[in-house]
Protein backbone atom coordinates (compact mmCIF):
# COMPACT_ATOMS: atom_id res chain seq x y z
CA UNK A 1 0.00 0.00 0.00
CA UNK A 2 1.03 3.47 -0.84
CA UNK A 3 0.48 6.65 0.48
CA UNK A 4 0.99 8.68 -3.03
CA UNK A 5 -2.31 10.11 -3.84
CA UNK A 6 -4.00 9.78 -7.47
CA UNK A 7 -6.00 12.78 -7.08
CA UNK A 8 -4.16 15.60 -4.59
CA UNK A 9 -5.29 14.94 -0.44
CA UNK A 10 -7.64 17.01 0.81
CA UNK A 11 -4.92 19.08 3.02
CA UNK A 12 -1.36 18.80 2.78
CA UNK A 13 0.07 15.92 4.54
CA UNK A 14 2.11 18.03 6.67
CA UNK A 15 -0.80 19.46 7.84
CA UNK A 16 -2.69 16.04 8.18
CA UNK A 17 0.22 15.06 10.55
CA UNK A 18 -0.19 18.03 12.41
CA UNK A 19 -4.47 17.31 13.27
CA UNK A 20 -3.14 13.07 13.99
CA UNK A 21 -1.04 14.83 16.48
CA UNK A 22 -3.91 17.26 17.80
CA UNK A 23 -6.41 14.78 18.16
CA UNK A 24 -4.29 12.08 19.56
CA UNK A 25 -3.24 14.31 22.41
CA UNK A 26 -7.09 15.47 22.60
CA UNK A 27 -8.31 12.39 22.90
CA UNK A 28 -5.58 11.69 25.62
CA UNK A 29 -6.94 14.37 28.06
CA UNK A 30 -10.38 12.66 27.46
CA UNK A 31 -9.05 9.03 28.52
CA UNK A 32 -8.45 10.27 32.03
CA UNK A 33 -11.67 11.57 32.63
CA UNK A 34 -13.10 8.16 31.31
CA UNK A 35 -10.29 6.71 33.09
CA UNK A 36 -11.22 8.22 36.42
CA UNK A 37 -15.35 8.16 35.67
CA UNK A 38 -15.38 4.39 35.41
CA UNK A 39 -17.07 2.34 33.26
CA UNK A 40 -14.70 -0.10 32.96
CA UNK A 41 -13.66 -1.89 29.96
CA UNK A 42 -16.84 -0.91 27.76
CA UNK A 43 -16.38 2.97 28.10
CA UNK A 44 -12.35 2.29 27.51
CA UNK A 45 -13.41 0.43 24.14
CA UNK A 46 -16.15 3.49 23.15
CA UNK A 47 -12.44 6.00 23.59
CA UNK A 48 -11.04 3.86 21.79
CA UNK A 49 -13.61 3.61 18.76
CA UNK A 50 -14.17 7.37 18.31
CA UNK A 51 -10.27 8.06 18.62
CA UNK A 52 -9.69 5.16 15.48
CA UNK A 53 -12.05 6.88 13.88
CA UNK A 54 -10.43 10.39 13.68
CA UNK A 55 -7.34 8.57 12.79
CA UNK A 56 -8.93 6.57 10.11
CA UNK A 57 -10.49 10.01 8.20
CA UNK A 58 -7.12 10.88 8.08
CA UNK A 59 -5.76 8.19 7.23
CA UNK A 60 -8.62 8.60 3.36
CA UNK A 61 -7.22 11.92 3.55
CA UNK A 62 -3.98 10.76 2.07
CA UNK A 63 -5.90 9.29 -0.24
CA UNK A 64 -3.78 5.25 0.05
CA UNK A 65 -3.44 3.15 -2.80
CA UNK A 66 -3.07 -0.02 -3.44
CA UNK A 67 -1.28 -0.78 -6.80
CA UNK A 68 0.30 1.41 -9.75
CA UNK A 69 -2.47 3.95 -10.23
CA UNK A 70 -0.25 6.14 -12.71
CA UNK A 71 -2.62 7.25 -15.94
CA UNK A 72 -5.89 6.01 -14.04
CA UNK A 73 -7.90 9.71 -13.87
CA UNK A 74 -7.57 12.80 -15.65
CA UNK A 75 -4.23 14.77 -15.44
CA UNK A 76 -3.97 18.38 -14.63
CA UNK A 77 -2.38 20.40 -17.15
CA UNK A 78 -0.61 23.80 -16.06
CA UNK A 79 -1.62 26.59 -18.23
CA UNK A 80 2.00 26.01 -20.24
CA UNK A 81 1.27 22.99 -21.29
CA UNK A 82 0.16 22.25 -24.56
CA UNK A 83 -3.17 22.38 -26.11
CA UNK A 84 -3.02 19.67 -28.88
CA UNK A 85 -5.32 19.36 -32.01
CA UNK A 86 -5.83 15.94 -33.60
CA UNK A 87 -7.58 16.73 -37.43
CA UNK A 88 -8.50 12.93 -38.00
CA UNK A 89 -9.12 11.68 -41.77
CA UNK A 90 -12.36 8.89 -40.87
CA UNK A 91 -12.49 8.40 -44.43
CA UNK A 92 -12.45 4.27 -46.08
CA UNK A 93 -8.94 5.18 -47.47
CA UNK A 94 -8.29 5.04 -43.35
CA UNK A 95 -8.66 1.92 -42.58
CA UNK A 96 -5.63 0.16 -42.38
CA UNK A 97 -3.79 3.35 -41.98
CA UNK A 98 -2.05 3.09 -38.38
CA UNK A 99 -3.61 6.32 -37.57
CA UNK A 100 -4.40 4.97 -34.08
CA UNK A 101 -0.79 4.06 -33.31
CA UNK A 102 -0.31 7.68 -34.19
CA UNK A 103 -2.47 9.11 -31.92
CA UNK A 104 -1.13 6.73 -29.22
CA UNK A 105 2.24 8.03 -29.73
CA UNK A 106 1.67 11.52 -29.65
CA UNK A 107 -0.44 11.14 -25.91
CA UNK A 108 2.93 9.23 -25.12
CA UNK A 109 4.75 12.44 -26.65
CA UNK A 110 3.17 15.23 -24.90
CA UNK A 111 1.98 13.25 -21.50
CA UNK A 112 0.97 16.87 -19.78
CA UNK A 113 -1.10 18.04 -22.86
CA UNK A 114 -4.56 19.01 -23.75
CA UNK A 115 -6.15 17.21 -26.30
CA UNK A 116 -8.91 17.84 -28.77
CA UNK A 117 -9.38 15.03 -31.55
CA UNK A 118 -11.98 16.41 -34.22
CA UNK A 119 -12.63 13.55 -36.56
CA UNK A 120 -14.36 14.10 -40.51
CA UNK A 121 -15.13 12.34 -43.81
CA UNK A 122 -17.45 14.47 -45.82
CA UNK A 123 -17.95 16.90 -42.51
CA UNK A 124 -16.80 17.46 -38.99
CA UNK A 125 -16.83 16.04 -35.69
CA UNK A 126 -15.65 17.00 -32.45
CA UNK A 127 -15.02 13.49 -31.32
CA UNK A 128 -12.72 14.65 -27.88
CA UNK A 129 -12.94 18.19 -26.68
CA UNK A 130 -10.16 19.89 -25.29
CA UNK A 131 -9.33 17.84 -21.92
CA UNK A 132 -5.91 16.49 -20.24
CA UNK A 133 -7.93 13.35 -19.37
CA UNK A 134 -5.82 11.41 -21.88
CA UNK A 135 -6.96 8.10 -20.07
CA UNK A 136 -10.39 8.27 -21.35
CA UNK A 137 -8.85 9.77 -24.60
CA UNK A 138 -7.10 6.53 -25.00
CA UNK A 139 -10.16 4.50 -24.47
CA UNK A 140 -11.87 6.89 -27.30
CA UNK A 141 -8.71 6.33 -29.36
CA UNK A 142 -8.70 2.12 -28.81
CA UNK A 143 -12.33 2.52 -30.52
CA UNK A 144 -11.07 4.45 -33.79
CA UNK A 145 -10.91 0.99 -36.04
CA UNK A 146 -14.32 1.20 -37.67
CA UNK A 147 -14.17 4.33 -40.11
CA UNK A 148 -17.34 4.82 -41.66
CA UNK A 149 -17.91 5.05 -45.58
CA UNK A 150 -19.49 8.99 -46.48
CA UNK A 151 -23.12 9.22 -46.62
CA UNK A 152 -24.57 8.92 -50.34
CA UNK A 153 -24.26 11.52 -52.78
CA UNK A 154 -21.00 12.91 -50.47
CA UNK A 155 -17.52 12.36 -50.80
CA UNK A 156 -14.17 13.49 -48.38
CA UNK A 157 -13.08 16.75 -48.24
CA UNK A 158 -9.66 17.78 -47.28
CA UNK A 159 -10.75 20.98 -45.95
CA UNK A 160 -13.81 19.95 -43.49
CA UNK A 161 -12.33 20.11 -40.53
CA UNK A 162 -11.57 23.70 -40.86
CA UNK A 163 -14.07 25.40 -39.21
CA UNK A 164 -14.48 23.82 -36.33
CA UNK A 165 -10.52 23.88 -36.01
CA UNK A 166 -10.90 27.50 -36.25
CA UNK A 167 -13.38 27.62 -33.78
CA UNK A 168 -11.33 25.10 -30.99
CA UNK A 169 -7.97 27.62 -31.46
CA UNK A 170 -10.07 30.91 -31.18
CA UNK A 171 -11.54 28.93 -27.72
CA UNK A 172 -7.98 27.07 -26.59
CA UNK A 173 -5.90 30.68 -27.39
CA UNK A 174 -8.81 32.56 -24.89
CA UNK A 175 -8.77 29.80 -22.24
CA UNK A 176 -4.97 29.38 -22.39
CA UNK A 177 -3.24 32.27 -23.68
CA UNK A 178 0.25 31.29 -22.04
CA UNK A 179 -0.16 27.54 -24.31
CA UNK A 180 1.02 26.24 -27.22
CA UNK A 181 -1.31 25.69 -29.79
CA UNK A 182 -0.07 22.12 -31.87
CA UNK A 183 -2.37 20.65 -34.66
CA UNK A 184 -1.72 17.07 -36.06
CA UNK A 185 -3.48 16.48 -39.34
CA UNK A 186 -3.90 13.10 -39.90
CA UNK A 187 -5.36 12.21 -43.49
CA UNK A 188 -4.82 10.33 -46.68
CA UNK A 189 -5.73 13.44 -48.67
CA UNK A 190 -8.92 12.07 -50.51
CA UNK A 191 -7.48 10.89 -53.60
CA UNK A 192 -10.41 9.32 -54.51
CA UNK A 193 -13.61 12.35 -54.15
CA UNK A 194 -14.51 14.55 -56.94
CA UNK A 195 -15.71 16.96 -54.86
CA UNK A 196 -14.46 20.64 -54.20
CA UNK A 197 -11.92 20.66 -51.46
CA UNK A 198 -11.96 23.50 -48.64
CA UNK A 199 -8.95 25.25 -47.42
CA UNK A 200 -7.53 25.97 -43.98
CA UNK A 201 -8.16 29.49 -43.05
CA UNK A 202 -6.70 30.00 -39.40
CA UNK A 203 -5.98 32.81 -36.95
CA UNK A 204 -2.95 34.06 -37.38
CA UNK A 205 -0.74 33.08 -34.52
CA UNK A 206 -2.88 30.58 -33.25
CA UNK A 207 -0.75 27.45 -34.45
CA UNK A 208 2.46 27.18 -33.05
CA UNK A 209 3.53 23.22 -34.69
CA UNK A 210 2.54 20.20 -35.28
CA UNK A 211 2.36 17.71 -38.41
CA UNK A 212 0.19 16.64 -41.50
CA UNK A 213 0.68 13.13 -41.49
CA UNK A 214 0.00 11.52 -44.68
CA UNK A 215 -1.45 8.31 -44.93
CA UNK A 216 -0.65 6.54 -48.29
CA UNK A 217 0.83 8.81 -51.56
CA UNK A 218 -2.18 9.02 -53.64
CA UNK A 219 -3.21 12.29 -51.95
CA UNK A 220 0.17 14.12 -51.32
CA UNK A 221 -1.07 16.64 -52.98
CA UNK A 222 -3.96 17.57 -51.62
CA UNK A 223 -2.10 16.94 -48.00
CA UNK A 224 0.79 19.13 -48.98
CA UNK A 225 -1.16 21.78 -49.38
CA UNK A 226 -3.01 21.69 -46.21
CA UNK A 227 0.32 22.21 -44.53
CA UNK A 228 0.99 24.97 -46.11
CA UNK A 229 -2.22 26.64 -45.15
CA UNK A 230 -2.23 25.34 -41.23
CA UNK A 231 1.59 26.36 -41.33
CA UNK A 232 3.27 22.90 -40.45
CA UNK A 233 5.34 20.46 -41.69
CA UNK A 234 4.00 17.40 -44.06
CA UNK A 235 5.30 14.24 -42.80
CA UNK A 236 4.86 10.79 -44.98
CA UNK A 237 3.52 8.07 -43.09
CA UNK A 238 4.15 5.54 -45.21
CA UNK A 239 6.86 3.22 -43.87
CA UNK A 240 7.10 1.75 -40.39
CA UNK A 241 8.95 4.33 -39.07
CA UNK A 242 8.22 5.06 -35.39
CA UNK A 243 6.13 8.47 -35.42
CA UNK A 244 8.66 9.88 -32.74
CA UNK A 245 11.38 9.35 -34.97
CA UNK A 246 9.30 9.95 -37.94
CA UNK A 247 8.51 13.87 -36.89
CA UNK A 248 10.74 17.04 -36.84
CA UNK A 249 12.49 17.54 -33.66
CA UNK A 250 11.88 16.02 -30.37
CA UNK A 251 9.63 16.26 -27.73
CA UNK A 252 10.45 19.38 -25.39
CA UNK A 253 12.25 18.95 -21.79
CA UNK A 254 8.88 19.35 -20.04
CA UNK A 255 7.24 17.04 -22.02
CA UNK A 256 9.23 13.72 -21.92
CA UNK A 257 7.27 10.44 -22.54
CA UNK A 258 5.99 9.14 -19.24
CA UNK A 259 6.20 5.90 -18.03
CA UNK A 260 2.89 4.10 -18.09
CA UNK A 261 1.92 0.66 -16.55
CA UNK A 262 -0.59 -2.02 -17.19
CA UNK A 263 -1.80 -1.97 -13.58
CA UNK A 264 -4.62 0.24 -12.46
CA UNK A 265 -3.99 0.82 -9.20
CA UNK A 266 -7.05 0.55 -6.00
CA UNK A 267 -7.61 3.43 -4.39
CA UNK A 268 -8.53 2.62 -0.57
CA UNK A 269 -9.62 6.50 0.80
CA UNK A 270 -12.84 5.00 0.72
CA UNK A 271 -12.50 1.65 3.56
CA UNK A 272 -10.90 4.09 5.94
CA UNK A 273 -13.66 6.65 5.36
CA UNK A 274 -16.48 3.48 5.48
CA UNK A 275 -14.53 2.23 8.80
CA UNK A 276 -14.71 5.46 10.49
CA UNK A 277 -18.02 6.03 9.62
CA UNK A 278 -19.30 2.76 10.77
CA UNK A 279 -17.83 3.40 14.31
CA UNK A 280 -19.42 6.47 14.26
CA UNK A 281 -22.37 5.39 14.04
CA UNK A 282 -22.45 2.68 16.49
CA UNK A 283 -21.17 5.76 19.20
CA UNK A 284 -24.12 7.68 17.86
CA UNK A 285 -26.63 4.61 18.80
CA UNK A 286 -24.78 3.80 21.77
CA UNK A 287 -25.03 7.57 22.68
CA UNK A 288 -29.08 7.81 21.55
CA UNK A 289 -29.50 4.35 23.58
CA UNK A 290 -28.23 5.95 26.85
CA UNK A 291 -30.60 8.69 26.40
CA UNK A 292 -33.60 7.19 26.20
CA UNK A 293 -32.47 4.74 28.87
CA UNK A 294 -32.22 8.30 31.44
CA UNK A 295 -35.06 9.59 29.67
CA UNK A 296 -37.45 6.41 31.12
CA UNK A 297 -35.57 6.77 34.44
CA UNK A 298 -36.82 10.60 34.70
CA UNK A 299 -40.16 9.50 33.47
CA UNK A 300 -40.28 6.84 36.74
CA UNK A 301 -39.07 8.83 38.90
CA UNK A 302 -41.64 11.59 38.40
CA UNK A 303 -44.39 8.71 38.30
Amino acid sequence: MRLEPVLPPVLPPVLLAALAVVLVVARAVTFERVRTQGGGWPAVWRWSALTGAGLLLLMAGLGPVVGDARDTVPRPAGDRDPSIFVVLDRSPEMAQSGAREDIAALIERYPHARFAVIGFADRPSLQWPLSADTWGLRAVVSALDAHPATAEGRQTNVGAAAGVLRYQLISAAAQFPRAQNLVFYLGAGAPESQAPQRGFQLPEDTVDGGAVLGYGTAGTPALRAVADQIGVPFVPRTGDTPLAAALPGGPTPDQAPAVTSDRAGVELYWVFAGAAGLLVLVELYLVLRELRRMQSVDVGSHS
